[in-house]
């Protein structure tokens, strides 16, 4: 019989039921594969949702009028969250402005309709369920394991990023709307490995 002491536990160091965050290198393929197939829509979707670090339910709820002034994309804006009803600040970078103006252009959407109006009669706007579909088929064009990512590896990409470069934990919460530190802390998962890290650069 077969000893188990040897065995990992295939969790081991994984946070359960996390998706990972991209990297730049798949930002980048699924951006060109986006914009070789002329899908407008889902470039301005993908931009918006790395830009944002939206929840699903809060991107597919968007209207024109929340990232727009007059016909101008706007660098800033705020928007209530879904799930905490607090507000939250996000930055649109100048490719996004672009991807979002150029999508706004093709789908003559007005200020007051949604960002993503759903092709389905039932609905007003692409759904959540739609969304973590159309994620999928994004991930697996660059190549990507569907079963690894998902819309919440959106809401991560950037975080994650901001995090290895500054630290600034601070900044993280802010961007994601929590309002407990604690709750940035276990999203991003860093807590064993960082705390390590941080450790093992002071020398006393």
């Amino acid at each position: 019989m077969e000893s188990y002491e040897h065995r990992e536990p295939w969790n081991k160091g994984k946070l359960v039921g996390q998706k990972a965050p991209l990297k730049p290198k798949d930002i980048w393929a699924i951006r060109i594969h986006l914009q070789n197939a002329h899908h407008v829509r889902d470039l301005a979707m993908f931009n918006l949702a790395i830009d944002s670090k939206l929840r699903g339910c809060d991107l597919v709820a968007l209207r024109v009028r929340d990232v727009t002034h007059g016909n101008q994309v706007l660098s800033r804006t705020a928007v209530v969250q879904k799930k905490t009803q607090r507000p939250v600040q996000f930055e649109l970078t100048e490719p996004t402005r672009t991807t979002v103006a150029n999508w706004l252009e093709k789908a003559k959407l007005k200020p007051e309709d949604f960002l993503f109006p759903s092709r389905l009669h039932d609905s007003p706007h692409v759904s959540t369920r739609q969304y973590a579909r159309i994620v999928e088929q994004w991930v697996t064009a660059a190549g990507l394991d569907p079963s690894a990512y998902g819309t919440h590896s959106m809401r991560r990409t950037k975080v994650t990023l901001i995090y290895k470069r500054t630290k600034n934990l601070r900044a993280v919460q802010l961007l994601l709307g929590h309002s407990k530190l604690e709750s940035t802390v276990r999203y991003l998962g860093i807590e064993v490995d960082d705390a390590l890290e941080i450790s093992e650069q002071i020398e006393i």
